[in-house]
């Protein structure tokens, strides 16, 4: 049966929220696209690709793969007969999710045969879509980059790339950049989880999930802050469950609005947007007050928690329910549940990252299991959940404006480490960046401009730029625009720029929002499915794909494109240097071999191709409960070889299924707090005291290891000569022989060091975590005693402002808390998962959720069209739920929506054939200005806005 849709044009009238009660009164469940015979079979029958009468009788091909939405990392097996794809299970016997899907994992299928993808490269020419030969879009997109490069130099570039990379285009991405000569590179994990990454790391040494999915099963508590994973992480909530059945997990969320997680809580906490340190603080204070922090871990494993007991002390009940609005029970209760119930973890998402302040989150939520003693323990951890299926991965192979793969940053060392895995010459590749200095630094050694602030990259002064020009061109490869905030000021940015180059497997809000008659080129990308390659879930394990089928239409997988523009930009050869290439193809294991090779710093060197298919291939003999494989190939390993996986593959380092665990020898997956910072602060040892991991030699703290540190102790001879002649002079992360990792391990020492995690992080702006109010308060009264920071001059290249905006009291216009999150059926920006029939069906239009008692001051009833206007001019028209998930002064919007732009559709300006078959309003076009002091985090969740009835 042929899926066709009743039109092309948009749904502008009849509710279709996804919420039962709301489908029914507005008559969605029996008028909607279901109507149209758009559904065909039920979602869960056998999808045929023929006739019952004329089912093809060819081999059905398996192959494994991993669902592309969110990072979660499930599994799933694709049956395939002549080249197309027929059928999909949820894996059965998947170590995380265990035959499970939620309704985007379900969609996949369709997402390997979408009608609405791109089909051929396109140009814009006088607001018209013209098709191009791959040939001619190269030709003409490159010509133009040398041009700008010429005259603007290489950083009036921007190269946006993807969390949807698998982790060997993410890499081949970031060492794209590099040899064009510019940091101007980033991915969506700036604005979802950078702020984690800058919190978490710098407390502990590694910003990642700490422990895994399946071991929250062993969680007596569970504190969800700013998470809702029952939308945002479906499958994950399996474990979630099985805690709370097995374990007895006590589960708490803490959430401005009642969601469907918190609908399975044991304890629901309301919090004001943009208050959770002052939060943290308030559990803190009655941990201290009762003695129920474990002290003796503390004075092993933490440094300046005494700092934290300060800052704690001026949070008493009064202060924080004023300021969080949580009265002094339920912060009591909440303590004593977290105390009482050890160990325990937290789990927090973009509610807690996406702010001015969100550096300061992050870190408070790590102190607060430091205090508990939580970090390093199974049933514990510090369990952030990812967004995207490679948000993980892609922000470890250095897809980033700040750093280069494996965290390594951008100094002359970590240039030079990399030239040499590159087997490129250093002077060469510094002669490929602009060579003057700025305000930040010479541009080769200086972080980029953020995807955050590309806008501003392109709107301010030259002048107060640190950088030669303004941004000139922009790709928007494999990213939503929609996700980010100031969607205005984003249009004007876009129609400012000499070209803009959108390369994704569909045209994205990008191809149409930026009101443009030329210089836009669309350039058609393969999904995952019609590729190979690596991708990082959200536990730090490494999945192999299988390529499930061959790419549709004209597409091309996205390091071949790579590879075409680096080829007419001059260094294809440099780029693909280490690699086999087919035909224009870079062989995806010589990518991940090359990777392998360098990223020794977060231990990305153990998990070959060959390791990782092993794995792909077993998945059943992976334990459920801990991941570790019992028997089979891959016995003794866990799952993916979570990182760090010590050394070379040939070692056979198990993986880290926790880190930071002591109770585990480092060879068999344990982990000290790495020694990050140095061995002392102030004339304080800040390394471990009495704490290490079981079998070590060294019985204390110890700093990273070095070539000086193994001659020190006697451990020099422990390496082969060739091993000697490579670490003479190297440390951990530069010797490319792996000897000084290996031989560390065999005495059972963590190669990094051990050190203790750290409360006083003193190169940030907040040292100590302090509760700062947002940019655009409704709280005025507290912002004398709480106020943001001063204006910054320069902070990625960029002026940044603080002060200026919070000085502004816009709250007799804008009165309304404005905050956003996710949805079960739609992932990111949306244009892909809003493409798919299936999942269009059941979210077809954009929506408000508003209390109903602020509907009733408003004369706004269920159902009525309204405008919702930020505070900075930004509108947009939606559709009003009226009901009590949201408190009163808050309203709650989803960010999966776009081609709709201020009242106005879009749906004519995209390719014929090709806009989603579900379009609304964007609500970042209504969200302002706000960025955190050390990532340039966008602020989203909490920002002012006022709503009246559309007209």
């Amino acid at each position: 049966m042929r899926l066709t849709p009743r039109s092309d044009t948009p749904r502008t009238s009849g509710l279709g929220i996804s919420r039962r009660q709301f489908l029914k009164r507005s008559g969605a469940t029996t008028g909607g696209l279901a109507a149209a015979g758009f559904m065909g079979a039920p979602m869960m029958q056998r999808a045929d690709a023929a006739e019952k009468t004329a089912v093809s009788d060819a081999p059905v091909e398996t192959k494994r793969t991993v669902c592309s939405h969110c990072s979660v990392g499930c599994g799933v097996y694709a049956e395939v007969q002549e080249g197309v794809w027929t059928k999909q299970e949820p894996a059965f016997d998947h170590p995380i999710n265990r035959g499970a899907h939620c309704a985007k994992g379900a969609s996949l299928r369709q997402h390997g045969h979408s009608t609405r993808r791109l089909k051929y490269p396109m140009k814009l020419v006088g607001g018209e879509w013209q098709r191009l030969s791959w040939e001619e879009a190269i030709e003409q997109i490159g010509n133009k980059v040398l041009e700008l490069t010429e005259a603007h130099g290489p950083d009036s570039i921007y190269w946006l790339g993807s969390a949807k990379f698998n982790n060997e285009q993410a890499y081949l991405m970031r060492k794209f950049a590099a040899l064009a000569g510019t940091n101007n590179t980033d991915h969506q994990a700036r604005i979802c989880h950078s702020t984690t990454v800058a919190g978490v790391a710098n407390t502990w040494g590694y910003g990642a999930m700490t422990n895994s999915l399946n071991d929250i099963q062993h969680s007596k508590s569970i504190m969800f802050i700013g998470s809702n994973p029952t939308e945002a992480h479906p499958v994950a909530m399996q474990h979630i469950l099985l805690a709370k059945e097995k374990s007895q997990a006590q589960i708490i969320v803490v959430d401005p609005r009642f969601t469907r997680t918190a609908a399975k809580a044991d304890s629901y906490v309301r919090l004001r947007p943009g208050s959770d340190v002052a939060f943290i603080w308030g559990l803190l204070w009655h941990i201290f007050e009762n003695g129920w922090e474990d002290q003796e871990y503390i004075d092993q494993r933490v440094y300046a928690m005494d700092e934290v007991r300060a800052e704690v002390a001026q949070f008493p009940p009064d202060v924080v329910e004023n300021i969080t609005g949580v009265p002094e029970a339920a912060m009591r209760d909440t303590a004593k549940r977290l105390a009482d119930n050890r160990p325990g973890c937290v789990v927090w998402c973009m509610g807690g990252t996406q702010h001015t302040t969100g550096n300061n989150n992050t870190r408070a939520y790590c102190i607060l299991e430091l205090a508990l003693g939580n970090i390093g323990k199974s049933g514990g951890g510090a369990n952030i959940f990812r967004g995207h299926d490679n948000v993980q991965g892609a922000t470890d192979l250095g897809l980033m404006s700040h750093s280069l793969p494996g965290y390594y940053g951008l100094s002359e060392g970590a240039w030079k480490h990399w030239a040499r895995v590159w087997n490129l010459d250093y002077e060469w590749l510094k002669g490929r960046f602009d060579q003057a200095e700025y305000v930040d630094g010479q541009p080769m050694y200086s972080s980029g401009i953020t995807v955050s602030r590309w806008i501003d990259g392109v709107l301010e002064q030259e002048e107060d730029i640190s950088q030669r020009t303004r941004l000139k061109a922009m790709f928007y490869w494999g990213h939503a625009v929609n996700s980010q905030t100031r969607g205005p000021e984003m249009q004007k940015a876009m129609q400012q720029l000499e070209m803009m180059v959108i390369v994704d497997p569909y045209p994205t809000v990008a191809g149409v929002m930026h009101d443009r008659q030329d210089g836009v080129f669309l350039l058609p990308a393969a999904t995952q499915f019609e590729t190979t390659g690596s991708v990082t879930a959200t536990n730090r394990s490494i999945q192999w794909r299988d390529q499930v089928i061959e790419p549709l239409f004209e597409s091309k997988p996205d390091h071949e494109i790579m590879y075409l523009l680096a080829r007419k930009l001059g260094f294809g050869d440099e780029l693909v240097k280490n690699f086999q290439m087919n035909g224009d193809e870079p062989l995806i294991e010589d990518i991940t071999r090359e990777f392998n090779a360098g990223m020794w710093t977060v231990g990305y060197t153990g998990q070959s191709p060959e390791r990782l298919k092993a794995h792909q291939q077993n998945w059943h003999t992976f334990s459920f409960r801990d991941l570790r494989a019992e028997g089979g190939p891959a016995d003794g390993d866990y799952y993916g070889l979570p990182w760090p996986c010590w050394g070379t593959a040939e070692m056979g380092h198990p993986g880290t299924p926790i880190l930071y665990d002591t109770s585990k020898k480092v060879s068999e997956g344990g982990l000290t707090f790495r020694a990050r910072f140095g061995i002392e602060r102030n004339g304080e040892n800040i390394l471990a005291d009495g704490s290490f991991s079981d079998g070590s030699e060294l019985e204390d703290g110890y700093p990273e290891f070095t070539d000086a540190m193994l001659k020190d102790l006697g451990w020099w001879d422990d390496l082969t000569e060739a091993e000697k002649a490579e670490a003479e002079g190297k440390n951990w992360k530069t010797d490319l022989s792996g000897g000084i990792q290996r031989v560390a391990i065999a005495h059972e020492c963590s190669p990094f060091g051990n050190a203790k995690a750290r409360c006083n992080v003193w190169t940030f702006p907040d040292p100590i975590p302090k509760h700062r109010e947002p940019l655009y308060t409704s709280r005025r009264d507290l912002v004398a005693d709480y106020p943001t920071w001063d204006d910054v001059a320069s902070h990625y290249r960029l002026p940044t402002l603080y002060k200026t905006i919070q000085e502004k009291d816009v709250t007799g216009e804008y009165p309304i808390i404005l905050t956003s999150g996710r949805l079960v059926e739609y992932e990111g920006g949306g244009e892909e998962t809003r493409s798919m029939s299936w999942l269009a069906e059941l979210q077809q239009e954009m929506f408000v959720e508003i209390n109903p008692a602020l509907a009733n001051d408003l004369a706004i009833a269920e159902g009525d069209m309204v405008w919702v206007e930020g505070a900075e001019g930004g509108r947009v028209k939606v559709k009003a739920l009226v009901t009590p998930r949201v408190a009163r002064e808050v309203v709650f919007m989803p960010f999966h929506f776009g081609g709709m732009f201020q009242g106005e559709s879009l749906h004519d300006r995209y390719p014929e054939g090709s806009a989603p078959y579900v379009l609304g309003e964007a609500a970042n076009t209504a969200t302002t200005y706000g960025y955190d002091s050390v990532t340039q985090m966008q602020e989203t969740k909490c920002t002012l806005c006022r709503i009246e009835k559309a007209s």
